[in-house]
This record gives C-alpha cells, structure tokens and sequence, in this order.
C-alpha cells in the first residue's frame, strides 16, 4: 500500500481520537445545542459521503448493464439498511438521545453501552473507507488517491463530534478524564479494524464493488435515520441541527467534488 492509502486509513481514527480530547479542554458537560449542531454536522457529512463518494461511484461503475445500471447500488443499499438493522438489534447499546438500552443484554454499563453505540455508528464508515482503498489499490475500478482521500477526510470530520459525544458526558459525569478520553478514542477503533478486514479480503471483494459501495452507503444511511436524525432533533425544537445538517451535506461535497 501507498502513503495515500494509509493515510485513509488512519485519518477517520485520528478524527474520533481528536474529538474526545474535547473532555480535556470543554469543562462540564456538552451543551444541549452544541451537540445538536455536532449531531447534525456529522448526519450532513455522511448523507453527502453515502451519495458522491459511495452510491454514485457505484452507479458508475455499473454502465455496462445500461439501464438496469441502477440495481446493483438499489441492492446494496437495501443489504447496508438490513445488516446494520440486525446489529441494532443485536447488540447492546445507548441511544445517546433517549438514554434507553437496546439489545440482548442491557446489563453492560452505561460506559460500555455508550461506546457500542458509536462503534455501530462507526462500523460502516470503516467499511466504506476500506470498499475505497481495496478498490484504489485494484487500480482498475475508476476510484482515485483524492477520492478515496476526500471519504476519509470527511468521515474523520464527522468523527470529531462522535469522539466528543462519547468522553464528554463521561467525564462530566465523574470519570476521570484520562479514562473517559480513551472510552471515546475507543469507540473509534473499530473503523480500521473494519477497513483493514475489508483490504484483506479485496481480490474476492473488487469483481462486487459497486455492490460493496452501495452496501456501505445503505450502512451509513441507516445510522443517520436511526440514531442521528432523532438525536438532533429530540427535546425543545430548535433549527440549529437542522442548519448543521447542511454546512456538513455541503462541506462534504465540495470535498469529494474538489479533490476528486
């Protein structure tokens, strides 16, 4: 692999880990409105990236089915919605905005649940970046160094508030702050495990790709419907996500078109 594809990789855990210093430097816990804006800052970024960097790509990559050019991208999204689905189910974690327990086992701690929360948020990102980088590195699937760079870029943006939102309730809440920096850096680790997975299975991975592409785009989707869009809307109404929402949706695209 080549310095632009590990720094993809590395870039999305660098922006969970710069967040949660936040616990560092913010004293007290997150503002109500702050995190809405972080929330739908980070629900922009990855509705833009699930659309120029991922579903596009796909759609693209699949012209030699002419009109029916559409259907691997419908799967993979459909697939991305139905995985993410089950693992919500799944898995025990926080919804941050309700503070309610999901899964087969809500005896965890709240600490652990929290950071499952994120990693399920995360999981697909990680999946994207490594989709991108396994289909850069084939070098015949039309994917570039400033594409592949431009997703990673922008997913590490969103992951700033994702790395706040974990470590500064934590710490506000009484943890020491060193221990609720690595909870947050911690939800962050599971995008380049999953990336890293994801290259290593490239050679069978790279003939599907438009499906892989689209199957991320669907996963990352699922996160903003599921948990993002809720948490930025819940409690007193209040426009501010709703504003962030579009600075994130428009920063992403500028990105991907610009460096791509």
């Amino acid at each position: 692999m080549d310095v632009h594809s590990w720094l993809a990789l590395a870039l999305p855990f660098g922006g969970t880990v710069l967040g949660a210093t936040g616990v560092f430097v913010l004293r007290g816990g997150m503002k109500r409105s702050l995190q809405r804006a972080l929330t739908g800052f980070a629900a922009g970024v990855m509705v833009a990236a699930s659309i120029w960097s991922l579903i596009i790509p796909a759609i693209d990559q699949s012209q030699h089915l002419g009109k029916l050019a559409f259907l691997p991208a419908a799967i993979g999204v459909w697939a991305g919605f139905a995985f993410l689905l089950l693992l919500d189910r799944l898995v025990p974690h926080l919804h941050p905005q309700t503070g309610t327990a999901e899964g087969v086992d809500a005896g965890l701690g709240k600490s652990a649940m929290m950071v499952l929360a994120v990693a399920l948020h995360n999981l697909p990102e990680g999946m994207a970046v490594g989709v991108v980088v396994a289909g850069y590195l084939a070098g015949e699937t039309g994917i570039t160094a400033a594409g592949m760079l431009a997703l990673a870029l922008g997913i590490a943006i969103q992951n700033l508030p994702e790395g706040a939102i974990v470590s500064l309730p934590l710490g506000s809440g009484g943890m020491k702050k060193s221990r609720a920096f690595a909870y947050g850096a911690l939800s962050g680790a599971i995008e380049p495990i999953g990336a890293a997975l994801t290259i290593l299975l490239s050679p069978v991975l790279v003939p599907v790709l438009p499906y892989l592409l689209a199957f991320s785009a669907g996963a990352m989707l699922f996160v903003v419907v599921e948990e993002l869009i809720p948490e930025m809307s819940a409690g007193e109404h209040s426009n501010i996500g709703t504003v962030f929402f579009a600075v994130g949706f428009t920063l992403m695209m500028i990105l991907d078109v610009a460096l791509s």
